[in-house]
């Protein structure tokens, strides 16, 4: 039986920038903040961390210094999805080559695979490398939205380790959790759904919060994991406004400009992403400072 390759909150994790090129010393410190949260796993080059727009020599510099800072205390997740399969294997075997613990593999966009597509793409991906491939469903992104079935397929393959689940759908979740075997994890790609997904049995959340919140989050993850429901809808509650002013624009639009209001100046988005409006901005600043 596998064992979940984490339980808990994740950091999906902002790529900071300084004129432009990736800046490796805030990277550090972004990390360092993560660990003395005692947050477990971090994903690097996810779309929080904008990988549309890095350059695969980027990605994988990213992906070697992420790993060699954190070593053993945190598990080092890639973002290596395509919508070309070869190019998503490629890029996972060589991830892999640099030392990364896992990889978070975006389902194939813009082209809309058939079920059968899905599931050849994922073989492909998984049977190329060593380490556990987390599926990632988020069809508000890429136009199409995993079945069940497909992951009932999926969860034989010993590497899947399991899906990051960005679908609203609830009574999905706990369709995933009832068609597929107890060791196919489940987590959250949702901050605004994390407790209820948990409660579902879910193993915890890819968390966009946690860049700014990680102590709490992860405060909200264990209770909901221990069964404590009433602190984790507490806590999940307490935080909804400011996950609401998260995703008031485009990811990670908004998170990095409250990481800058916090004291992580992680610079602007990438083209196309601009900085955040002026309104929704202030908003932010009343609500962190509050």
């Amino acid at each position: 039986m596998k064992k979940p390759l984490f339980t808990g909150a994740c950091t999906a994790l902002v790529t900071p920038f300084l004129n432009g090129k990736v800046n490796y010393p805030m990277l550090e410190q972004l990390l360092k903040r993560q660990l003395e949260a005692g947050i477990q796993a971090v994903v690097i080059c996810g779309t929080t961390g904008e990988s549309p727009t890095l350059a695969d020599s980027e990605k994988l510099e990213m992906f070697r210094r992420a790993k060699r800072y954190v070593g053993d205390d945190c598990i080092i997740i890639a973002g290596t999805g395509s919508n070309c399969t070869e190019h998503a294997v490629a890029l996972s075997k060589a991830a892999e080559s640099v030392g990364v613990d896992a990889l978070l593999v975006v389902s194939p966009y813009y082209n809309k695979a058939t079920d059968e597509g899905l599931v050849a793409h994922y073989s492909a991906i998984a049977g190329a490398v060593h380490i556990p491939v987390i599926v990632y469903n988020v069809p508000s992104r890429t136009g199409v939205d995993i079945p069940v079935e497909v992951y009932k397929c999926l969860s034989v393959i010993p590497n899947l380790a399991g899906v990051k689940e960005a679908s609203t759908n609830i009574t999905k979740i706990a369709k995933i959790k009832a068609s597929c075997p107890k060791d196919f994890a489940l987590w959250s790609g949702n901050d605004d759904q994390a407790a209820v997904v948990m409660a579902l049995g879910g193993q915890g959340v890819i968390s966009v919060l946690s860049n700014i919140l990680p102590v709490e989050t992860q405060a909200m993850a264990k209770a909901a994991l221990d069964g404590d429901f009433d602190t984790a809808a507490d806590l999940q509650i307490r935080m909804l406004p400011l996950i609401e002013l998260l995703f008031s624009e485009v990811n990670p639009i908004p998170v990095k400009a409250a990481m800058k209001l916090i004291g992580f100046d992680c610079g602007e988005c990438r083209l196309p992403l601009t900085p955040m409006s002026r309104e929704n901005l202030e908003k932010l600043k009343k609500l962190l400072s509050a």
